[in-house]
């Protein structure tokens, strides 16, 4: 398991001294509370935003029913980050990190020893981290995952299929200090029946996306390094 590689100061990565941020939710989160939410989220247990206000406004509405898209103000004077889109990390990285904490039926036991290679030879170890910030994955993703593991898709059709959907970068907050360094901007209202549509047509473009880039694959013969390949080298 890897550590330390892709740590920065946050002021320093980010360019600025404070960072707004938006989160969304069904209902308000004024005050965000260490030690809460689930930890089989992407990065484990943390406070989950992102800088987009429109990707937030999507988040807030898994239903038609109206959110809330909760905005922050991040102070970010001494609190370090970990990037897992650092040059240091490959799509590997990101992977291993996922299966480390999300929640999946994997599939068959060859790609359950997939799974437990990737957790090996590329995980990463997010402690020590303020902040983590990297690639967002929701529920189309893992069928993607299931692929890869079962050797279906290569690592470069992985690698393109990381950015289908535009769901961009995600910063969580995952430390005390991080916590401690956040302050509420106030809460608006995210309409379910504009925002909802919205995040359906995004993931159903990423799902219809990913079966055109798989065909492609196929198409090309299966070229490409698979994980079961990268198993043989090992």
């Amino acid at each position: 398991m890897r550590k330390g590689s892709g740590m920065y100061a946050a002021k320093e990565f980010f360019g600025c001294d404070a960072l707004v941020l938006f989160h969304g939710s069904p209902q308000a989160v004024p005050r965000p509370q260490f030690g809460k939410g689930s930890p089989f989220n992407d990065y484990g247990q943390g406070f989950y935003c992102t800088e987009s206000h429109q990707l937030a406004s999507e988040w807030a509405c898994p239903t038609l029913e109206d959110g809330c898209v909760n905005e922050y103000l991040l102070e970010l004077e001494g609190l370090s980050l970990l990037d897992l889109a650092a040059p240091e990390y490959s799509v590997l990285n990101w992977l291993a990190v996922l299966l480390a904490h999300r929640t999946f039926e994997v599939g068959p036991a060859g790609s359950v020893a997939a799974r437990d290679f990737l957790l090996e030879r590329y995980g990463v170890d997010l402690s020590g981290a303020d902040l983590v910030h990297g690639y967002r994955a929701d529920d189309s993703y893992f069928s993607i995952a299931r692929d890869f593991l079962a050797n279906t898709i290569s690592v470069e059709t992985l690698e393109r299929a990381l950015f289908l959907g535009g769901l961009g970068y995600q910063v969580v907050l995952k430390t005390p200090q991080a916590f401690g360094a956040l302050s509420s901007a106030g809460c608006a209202i995210a309409e379910g029946e504009r925002w909802n549509p919205l995040r359906v047509a995004r993931d159903a473009q990423a799902r219809g996306q990913y079966r055109a880039i798989a065909a492609q694959s196929i198409e090309a013969g299966f070229a490409g390094t698979y994980l079961f390949d990268l198993m043989r080298r090992a």
